[in-house]
């Protein structure tokens, strides 16, 4: 009951809050210590090994700290405990900013153009500056889906997991279900930071995320498919896998570009659903809002999960 009270926090907080600022941050104070690994390094071995040590240690600093945090905060009451373990999820999951960034762009696409790069800024780090109105649209989209995943699923779906585990070996439900919370968080934001093929030192920590996002990029797919009431969507989607470098991302992209029926495409690096046109206004705004129902529906299957 306690772990689905902590669920029910953190859903109030990003419908409340959304995301603190980034200096108050924990994400952000974990990104300073991931910051000094994005550096020239001796070689690639130095690079990879320097990587390898970093995906082993800082991911587990992060989740020691906020499962101590947790642990503490139940020595004053369980319901402090709650509140904390929910604070801790809150922390490790973004919808709201997502979804909110994800309809400026699309608002923007066709009335300034250069606004909706702009704010494409704040969703993927591709280069905006020769991208269609349609192009724009489909990167929303695209971000809106995959980090569903990314950004809520996967740490939502370690909190519910965590705490329905740690009791059959003994250990506390909440602390462990924070700590590993914040571990998938960890490992992402590293991803996120260092994961590119240019950086040698991100191999490490980008193989960790695949690993770690197989379940959860599948699940968001699901929950995709019954938020725009489309199972056949999964269907198609995984027909289009093979056109995506990533093991993960394809699924919650490809849901979304079958279920609108629209292609998604990020040029030179891959395309969803070829034979369709691009997302119009109205198809984009839709997309958006599937997420942001599958978001919902993440919230409430993650808190009826962990009541029981």
């Amino acid at each position: 009951m306690l772990s689905a009270l902590a669920v029910g926090v953190a859903a109030a907080l990003e419908a409340a809050v959304g995301e603190p600022p980034t200096r108050y941050h924990p994400v952000a104070w974990f990104g300073s210590l991931v910051a000094p690994l994005d550096q020239e390094w001796r070689s690639d071995a130095h690079a990879f090994a320097a990587g390898g040590l970093g995906a082993l240690v800082l991911p587990l600093f992060a989740a020691l700290a906020v499962g101590a945090s947790v642990a503490l905060a139940e020595t004053l009451s369980p319901m402090a405990g709650a509140l904390a373990a929910g604070l801790a999820l809150f922390l490790t999951t973004s919808l709201r900013e997502l979804l909110v960034a994800a309809r400026s762009v699309v608002a923007d696409s066709e009335t300034d153009p250069e606004a909706a790069r702009d704010g494409l800024l704040a969703l993927v780090g591709r280069d905006a500056a020769g991208l269609s109105p349609g192009l724009l649209r489909s990167a929303a989209v695209e971000s809106a889906a995959e980090n569903l995943a990314d950004g809520l699923v996967a740490s939502l779906g370690a909190f519910v997991l965590g705490a329905a585990l740690a009791p059959l070996a003994g250990l506390p439900a909440l602390p462990v279900a924070a700590a590993v919370a914040a571990w998938v968080k960890a490992v992402n934001t590293m991803d996120s930071m260092l994961g590119y093929r240019s950086k040698r030192v991100g191999t490490p920590a980008a193989r960790l995320d695949d690993a770690v996002m197989w379940l959860p990029a599948r699940a968001s797919a699901l929950l995709l498919a019954v938020a725009f009431a489309d199972p056949r969507s999964l269907v198609r989607a995984r027909g289009w896998l093979s056109r995506v470098s990533s093991p993960n991302s394809g699924w919650p992209m490809g849901a979304v570009a079958a279920a609108l029926d629209a292609r998604l495409e990020k040029p030179g690096v891959y395309l969803l659903n070829a034979s369709a046109d691009l997302p119009d206004r109205t198809a984009a705004q839709r997309g958006v809002r599937g997420v942001g129902r599958a978001g919902l529906l993440a919230y409430a299957l993650g808190g009826v999960l962990a009541w029981f």
